[in-house]
């Protein structure tokens, strides 16, 4: 295998808010893991970027090396798709609950922060999340986020979508004052949901005209389980620039097949992405659907996958992990093992407006090494994981299996079953 030299790949400098730290960080070798095309190889990670890939064992480390032998190493996921305000607020329901979530700005940037540091143990070194602004909370969840953003620097990127309930009439007159503070103050993206006021079109235009003025991306929160009114927004949206994402659009998948069919097409036309929710949407319904993948990738509209809810009221058992979402699009929406990641991975970072990542010199240092040997079986069993981000480790999740004590005979005779146990317990290999 000709080894990967230096190179600059074609997109620009890492725009994360760590990237000036990264040239300090000391020569990091990833050693004898393995790629998702079956080659086991030595990757050096120096200044934030992957600094080359040789042969497993070619590569000499300058500072530390990880030996990541039984580990598959992939681009980092990214999240699309995500609600730290209300994330982890499900126990402030129900009989037994002890009493509403606080909304004071403390805890919510708790909550936020526990939420953002939790998917990143899963893999997603970036998130996006969709912040509720107006109303009696104001601006409060948006400056805990942007706290939890400024604390998670150098671990994780956290980008906030500014989403106002109402912008139309005279009930929405404060909301539109407040995304534009809302903008001033950070946030990222210019977001909302259009089928929650009296005039969605008005709606989609408020925030269309303030993404403008700002060049924002702009990102909408809708079922699109309206084919007239998907069609308007997808007009409407139509060149914007640096782009518009929707999602979950879930209501897609209940639409009669020529009608849905006839939407992607318009989407597909209009440059707009979908973010899909595999694990359900983010707002409590008795059926969880997602979009139709596979319709949509056929018309030609990008598309990728979120979480969506993180144990909240929505989905009080929401995960928040971007394997999880490709797991379920492979088992359920039929699409292979690598298309599926592709969608948490590549192209949730295109859809983030953030650098691509390979595993090729030159490249982001922004990795994720899962124990497995292909990507059918990470996605299967993805319990141990190491997180690279800025081209250092910053999460590590260990799992070890252990069985009870078996007739070794028996082991033998069926195979060599795998074990696991402490190095000194005689339990055999450990996986």
């Amino acid at each position: 295998m000709p080894d990967s030299q230096p190179r600059r790949p074609d997109d620009n400098a890492p725009d994360s808010a760590d990237a000036a730290t990264t040239a300090d960080t000391p020569a990091l070798v990833l050693g004898g893991a393995r790629l998702a095309d079956g080659r086991a190889v030595d990757v050096r990670l120096s200044g934030g970027r992957i600094e080359a890939v040789g042969t497993a064992g070619s590569l000499t480390a300058r500072g530390p090396r990880i030996d990541l032998r039984g580990y598959l190493l992939l681009p980092a996921p990214a999240e699309p798709h995500a609600h730290s305000d209300t994330a982890l607020t499900a126990d402030s329901v129900g009989p037994d609950s002890p009493g509403p979530a606080s909304h004071r700005t403390e805890d919510i940037q708790r909550r936020a922060t526990e939420a953002a540091l939790h998917q990143l143990g899963h893999g997603a070194t970036a998130l996006r999340t969709h912040v509720r602004v107006g109303d009696v909370q104001g601006l409060a969840p948006l400056e805990a986020v942007l706290q939890t953003r400024r604390a998670l620097r150098g671990l994780a990127d956290v980008l906030p979508v500014a989403v106002p309930r109402l912008l139309t009439g005279i009930a929405g007159a404060d909301s539109l004052a407040m995304l534009r503070d809302a903008v001033k103050m950070g946030a990222a993206v210019v977001g909302g949901c259009p089928d929650l006021d009296p005039d969605p079109t008005g709606y989609t235009e408020a925030v269309l005209e303030i993404a403008a003025e700002h060049g924002c991306p702009v990102d909408l929160h809708t079922d699109a389980e309206d084919p007239a009114r998907l069609a308007r927004l997808a007009a409407m949206a139509a060149g914007l620039r640096p782009g518009v994402t929707l999602g979950p659009c879930a209501g897609l998948a209940h639409l009669p097949l020529d009608v849905a069919a006839r939407a992607a097409d318009g989407l597909a036309a209009a440059g707009i992405t979908v973010v899909c929710l595999p694990q359900g949407g983010c707002a409590g319904a008795e059926r969880r659907t997602t979009a139709p993948v596979r319709l949509l990738r056929s018309a030609g509209v990008r598309v990728t996958a979120g979480s969506g809810a993180l144990r909240d009221t929505a989905n009080p058992v929401g995960r928040g992990d971007p394997l999880e979402a490709a797991y379920l699009l492979a088992s359920q929406a039929g699409l292979r093992a690598e298309q599926a990641y592709a969608l948490v991975s590549t192209a949730a970072r295109a859809t983030l407006g953030l650098p691509d990542v390979r595993v090729e010199a030159g490249f982001p240092a922004e990795l994720l090494a899962v124990r497995g040997e292909r990507l059918s079986a990470a996605l299967s069993l993805a319990y141990s994981r190491i997180v690279i981000h800025g081209g250092r480790i910053v999460a590590r999740t260990s799992a070890v299996r252990e069985y009870c004590d078996s007739d070794a005979d028996a082991v033998t005779g069926l195979g060599g079953l795998p074990r696991q146990g402490r190095p000194d317990s005689g339990a055999g290999p450990r996986n």
